[in-house]
């Protein structure tokens, strides 16, 4: 893997989408960088979170295993992209951040509006 300044556009915009997938799971879990390092049993520190969130470095697959298993609301896959190639937008994820915060009540009259009943 490239860092910095050899790093390609593409990748340097996967690192940015896998980024922004992995702290919007963090986030709909209410945990800190420290707290999702500490899921894993130590063995992510928040620095180096932080650098997957900001695109800095490139998780890995067992990285991602690991952490989406420490989430427990995402699959290695989605953090990885893998699932539907990060269509999601910032706007997509902010509202998937709002609806997973929702209670179910909320969340069924929403499923029901979305669906025009």
């Amino acid at each position: 893997m490239q860092h910095g300044a050899d790093m390609n556009k593409p990748e340097e915009a996967l690192n940015r989408a896998i980024g922004a997938r992995l702290r919007a799971a963090r986030e709909a879990r209410g945990l800190s960088l420290s707290q999702l390092g500490e899921l894993t049993g130590g063995n992510y520190s928040k620095s180096r979170i932080s650098n997957y969130e900001q695109g800095v470095r490139r998780i890995s697959l067992e990285g991602a295993h690991a952490l989406a298993e420490a989430l427990g609301n995402v699959t290695a896959a989605h953090v990885l992209c893998l699932d539907d190639q990060c269509a999601a937008n910032a706007e997509e994820l902010d509202l998937l951040k709002a609806y997973r915060a929702m209670d179910a009540d909320k969340r069924d009259q929403l499923l029901s509006s979305a669906k025009g009943g």
